[in-house]
């Protein structure tokens, strides 16, 4: 590693919902830290992925999807995400190449656009789907009528397409600087954030409707009872009783399948055996509670 000539710096990842934000995060680290799943709205917190080789450091921040939905929670969250961008140096902006621009898309554009002074990087995520590159130009031209930006990249994370220009790009972008965290740092969230995130994704692949996106996850104790055996006492939140009842299951058998799949990868992730007990309590307007929502990470 070479100091006389290292950059870092902030990279805010941003985009609607199910763009492929939290796949690219964890490819480019080649290691999972956000979590995935083929429903939309899953990310909430803000996670921050970090890239470190020779000449740079680039610190991602992987924030929830952009929506425009009335709902108090979601707007609390998309309020909290475009607050990010402030102090970043880079925007890294993601868009579907495989679908037609969206409204949110314009909206996310817009919003960006109004913001002075910032290097914005376009990413086409999935391009992997196309038949033509050219279906890109119109989409590019569009946007470009909202923002100016540094370059528009093609990107598969699946077949990784576009990576090692977009690591290219934006080391081109930061500044000079030393590295900001550990050269063997992959993100700066505690690891019971992480864990809570993987059993919020388990519920999203276990669970249907409504329930996944009325549920939320409090590691409430998350310490080490003896070497190498970490014991985590997880509270899922639900608005309801009969949510509750659905995600516990007949005899506790979805709540047995959510804690079984859960502790499995954060094993994995800690490299440690996990005791990890799961509790299921109802709080109506747990989505207003701005403490909650800050224990879990949700809200800054």
């Amino acid at each position: 590693m070479n100091l006389n000539n290292f950059h870092s710096g902030f990279v805010g990842v941003i985009g609607k919902p199910n763009v492929g934000k939290s796949t690219l995060l964890n490819t480019i680290l080649n290691q999972k830290i956000s979590i995935v799943s083929p429903k939309p709205q899953t990310t909430r917190t803000q996670i921050k992925g970090i890239y470190t080789d020779k000449d740079a450091q680039i610190v991602f921040i992987d924030t929830p999807g952009i929506t425009q939905s009335k709902d108090k929670f979601e707007k609390l969250i998309t309020k909290a995400a475009f607050s990010t961008l402030l102090d970043t140096d880079v925007i890294l902006f993601l868009i579907e190449g495989s679908k037609p621009l969206s409204k949110t898309d314009i909206t996310i554009a817009e919003k960006i656009g109004s913001l002075k002074n910032k290097n914005i990087i376009v990413g086409f995520t999935k391009v992997d789907l196309l038949k033509k590159r050219e279906e890109l130009l119109p989409i590019i031209k569009t946007i470009s009528k909202y923002i100016t930006a540094k370059t528009y990249l093609p990107i598969s994370s699946l077949e990784k397409i576009g990576l090692n220009e977009l690591i290219q790009t934006i080391k081109s972008i930061l500044p000079p600087s030393p590295p900001l965290y550990p050269e063997d740092k992959v993100t700066d969230v505690w690891e019971k954030i992480i864990a809570a995130e993987i059993i919020r994704e388990k519920i999203f692949l276990f669970t249907h409707q409504e329930i996944p996106y009325s549920t939320a996850v409090e590691i409430e104790e998350y310490k080490e009872k003896k070497r190498h055996l970490i014991y985590a006492k997880s509270i899922i939140y639900v608005e309801r009783k009969s949510q509750k009842g659905i995600l516990i299951g007949k005899n506790g058998e979805m709540l047995k399948k959510i804690g079984i799949a859960s502790r499995k990868e954060i094993e994995e992730l800690s490299g440690k055996k996990i005791y990890l007990e799961l509790w299921v309590k109802v709080e109506k307007n747990w989505k207003e509670k701005k403490e909650l929502l800050k224990r879990m990470g949700y809200i800054p």
